[in-house]
């Protein structure tokens, strides 16, 4: 669903009062939060979604890479998951399914997550995902809601997955782009937890179905400021997606997301192009830390450590005025 329509959907459900819910829906972040005691909470979210690449045991990657990374977009660490899995019986075969949840295992085990169970029902079209917990130290917790102004924004992954996986779809990705994305969304962000460890990031989130601008936009509403982006700066998968985008290989998801960001957005000195890539729906995106500049210098070196298939500086958070847009761009 949109972030337009779950913003006419969410309101409606009553506010909970449980002193121990720390992180809610209200703040659209990337998993829910819950107090266990003095310093330590539970983190859990959900997520699944229907192929986006044709390899089944690549699918089961990506899918629990996706899921997995919400938990450390908030600073914790995957304890347990459920497998969820729908598909047409009559369709699919077992060796198949088995082949997707094999891909989600291999992901979870990367990083000591443990599947232990979950559901499955007939459904016309194949779906795969997980549920999953984690924890999280409450001092150290990396929310949409802690940004402030100064802090310089950090994306650690290129964008343009919803272009190339449409591209994979329709028949027009080359080769070398399908195996370059399919690594990028199977990588993990367990750095997110490192660096939220350490004390060197407030405010995060990861970029996956509303895009770049998109979850910029929820984080700046969290935290009650405003975004700047440098376009010229935010990292692209490679030049075929620009020459995808030229040839009208966008998602509608994509579609979708920029027509709701233009309210709150000043497009200013950016191309069609540019802001195409911008609201992006990505699958198994990568994070866009808040760090503040004192910080600048770790965190790049833990980024570049841990692998990270960009650290690149695409912004900065800025005080929220009156009259202002939520989110601009500048040089």
């Amino acid at each position: 669903m949109s972030q337009q329509a779950l913003r006419q959907v969410l309101p409606q459900l009553p506010i909970s009062l449980d002193r121990k819910v720390l992180v809610s829906s209200l703040t659209f972040d990337d998993a829910g939060v819950y107090r266990l005691d003095r310093h330590r909470a539970l983190v859990q979210t959900v997520d699944f979604f229907t192929p986006i690449v044709d390899d089944p045991f690549s699918y089961g990657q990506i899918a629990a890479a996706n899921s997995l990374s919400d938990i450390f977009a908030m600073g914790g660490r995957p304890l347990t998951a459920l497998n969820i899995i729908g598909f047409p019986v009559e369709v699919v075969r077992p060796r198949v399914v088995s082949s997707i949840l094999r891909g989600g295992l291999a992901k979870a085990t990367e990083v000591g997550c443990a599947i232990i169970g979950g559901h499955s029902i007939r459904n016309p079209e194949p779906i795969y995902g997980l549920a999953v917990t984690g924890l999280v130290d409450i001092r150290r917790m990396t929310t949409n809601a802690n940004a402030r102004p100064g802090d310089l924004l950090i994306l650690t992954k290129p964008l343009g997955t919803g272009i190339a996986t449409t591209a994979i779809k329709r028949g027009m990705a080359s080769r070398a782009l399908q195996k370059e994305v399919i690594a990028l969304m199977s990588q993990i962000n367990s750095v997110g937890a490192t660096l939220a460890e350490r004390g060197l990031v407030r405010a995060a989130t990861d970029i996956t179905g509303y895009g770049l601008i998109g979850h910029l936009i929820s984080l700046c509403r969290a935290s009650g400021v405003c975004g700047e982006i440098y376009p010229a700066a935010v990292p692209m998968i490679s030049k075929e997606i620009g020459e995808l985008i030229e040839l009208g290989c966008v998602p509608q998801g994509s579609r979708d997301n920029f027509n709701a960001a233009t309210v709150v957005v000043d497009w200013a000195n950016t191309d069609d192009a540019r802001k195409t890539l911008l609201t992006d729906a990505q699958t198994s995106g990568g994070l866009l830390l808040c760090v503040a500049e004192a910080n600048f210098e770790k965190v790049v070196g833990l980024l570049r450590k841990a692998g990270t298939p960009s650290a690149a500086v695409i912004g900065k958070i800025a005080q929220r005025r009156r009259r202002r847009p939520l989110i601009s761009m500048t040089e």
